[in-house]
Protein backbone atom coordinates (compact mmCIF):
# COMPACT_ATOMS: atom_id res chain seq x y z
CA UNK A 1 0.00 0.00 0.00
CA UNK A 2 1.91 2.96 -1.43
CA UNK A 3 -0.59 5.30 0.38
CA UNK A 4 1.10 3.99 4.10
CA UNK A 5 4.28 5.17 2.96
CA UNK A 6 3.34 8.40 1.76
CA UNK A 7 1.52 8.97 5.35
CA UNK A 8 4.38 7.38 7.21
CA UNK A 9 6.69 10.23 5.33
CA UNK A 10 4.12 12.90 6.08
CA UNK A 11 3.90 11.86 9.82
CA UNK A 12 7.77 12.32 9.86
CA UNK A 13 7.56 15.51 8.54
CA UNK A 14 5.51 16.64 11.34
CA UNK A 15 7.12 15.16 13.57
CA UNK A 16 10.55 17.14 12.55
CA UNK A 17 8.34 20.13 12.79
CA UNK A 18 6.94 19.94 16.07
CA UNK A 19 10.21 19.11 16.85
CA UNK A 20 12.05 22.23 15.41
CA UNK A 21 8.94 24.69 17.10
CA UNK A 22 9.20 23.23 20.79
CA UNK A 23 13.49 23.85 20.64
CA UNK A 24 12.64 27.12 19.08
CA UNK A 25 10.48 27.58 22.20
CA UNK A 26 12.47 26.69 24.80
CA UNK A 27 15.62 28.51 23.12
CA UNK A 28 13.53 31.76 22.93
CA UNK A 29 11.23 31.57 25.97
CA UNK A 30 13.24 34.19 28.47
CA UNK A 31 14.38 36.27 25.83
CA UNK A 32 11.11 36.81 23.70
CA UNK A 33 8.28 35.32 25.46
CA UNK A 34 5.65 35.61 23.23
CA UNK A 35 7.45 34.48 20.67
CA UNK A 36 8.16 31.26 22.48
CA UNK A 37 4.60 31.22 23.16
CA UNK A 38 3.95 30.56 19.29
CA UNK A 39 6.42 28.28 19.11
CA UNK A 40 5.11 26.02 21.50
CA UNK A 41 1.90 26.55 19.91
CA UNK A 42 2.58 25.84 16.60
CA UNK A 43 4.65 22.52 18.21
CA UNK A 44 1.68 21.00 19.58
CA UNK A 45 -0.58 21.58 16.54
CA UNK A 46 2.43 19.72 14.60
CA UNK A 47 1.91 17.20 16.59
CA UNK A 48 -2.40 17.18 15.98
CA UNK A 49 -1.56 17.05 12.30
CA UNK A 50 0.65 14.37 13.26
CA UNK A 51 -1.92 12.25 15.13
CA UNK A 52 -4.38 12.70 12.06
CA UNK A 53 -2.07 10.99 10.12
CA UNK A 54 -1.28 8.14 12.26
CA UNK A 55 -5.08 7.44 12.77
CA UNK A 56 -5.87 7.56 9.19
CA UNK A 57 -2.96 4.79 8.68
CA UNK A 58 -5.02 3.05 11.13
CA UNK A 59 -8.06 3.18 9.96
CA UNK A 60 -6.43 2.18 6.34
CA UNK A 61 -4.70 -1.02 8.02
CA UNK A 62 -7.99 -1.99 9.54
CA UNK A 63 -9.79 -1.29 6.23
CA UNK A 64 -7.71 -3.63 4.61
CA UNK A 65 -8.14 -5.71 7.02
CA UNK A 66 -12.09 -6.11 6.64
CA UNK A 67 -12.22 -5.89 2.84
CA UNK A 68 -8.98 -8.21 1.53
CA UNK A 69 -7.75 -9.85 5.10
CA UNK A 70 -4.27 -9.44 6.94
CA UNK A 71 -1.93 -6.57 4.77
CA UNK A 72 1.29 -8.33 3.52
CA UNK A 73 3.74 -8.64 6.30
CA UNK A 74 6.49 -6.84 4.69
CA UNK A 75 4.30 -4.31 4.90
CA UNK A 76 3.47 -4.81 8.36
CA UNK A 77 6.87 -5.04 9.58
CA UNK A 78 7.57 -2.48 7.99
CA UNK A 79 4.54 -0.12 9.30
CA UNK A 80 5.38 -1.45 13.28
CA UNK A 81 9.44 -0.27 12.28
CA UNK A 82 8.15 3.16 11.45
CA UNK A 83 5.46 3.22 14.14
CA UNK A 84 7.85 2.68 17.16
CA UNK A 85 10.17 4.83 15.97
CA UNK A 86 7.67 7.73 14.96
CA UNK A 87 6.01 6.88 18.73
CA UNK A 88 10.23 7.56 20.59
CA UNK A 89 9.91 10.92 18.67
CA UNK A 90 6.50 11.82 19.59
CA UNK A 91 7.08 11.10 23.20
CA UNK A 92 10.33 12.94 23.13
CA UNK A 93 8.58 16.39 21.77
CA UNK A 94 5.59 15.60 24.76
CA UNK A 95 8.41 15.80 27.08
CA UNK A 96 9.98 18.82 25.88
CA UNK A 97 6.98 20.31 25.64
CA UNK A 98 6.00 19.07 29.36
CA UNK A 99 9.51 20.91 30.00
CA UNK A 100 8.07 24.33 28.42
CA UNK A 101 4.90 24.77 30.19
CA UNK A 102 6.57 23.27 33.58
CA UNK A 103 8.75 25.92 33.65
CA UNK A 104 6.32 28.47 32.75
CA UNK A 105 4.98 27.42 36.72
Amino acid sequence: MKIIKCLSEKIEDELEDASDYIELALKWKEEQPETAELFYELSVEEMGHMARLHDHVEELIEKHRQEQGEPPKEMMFLYEYLHAKHKEAATQIKVKQGMYKLEEE
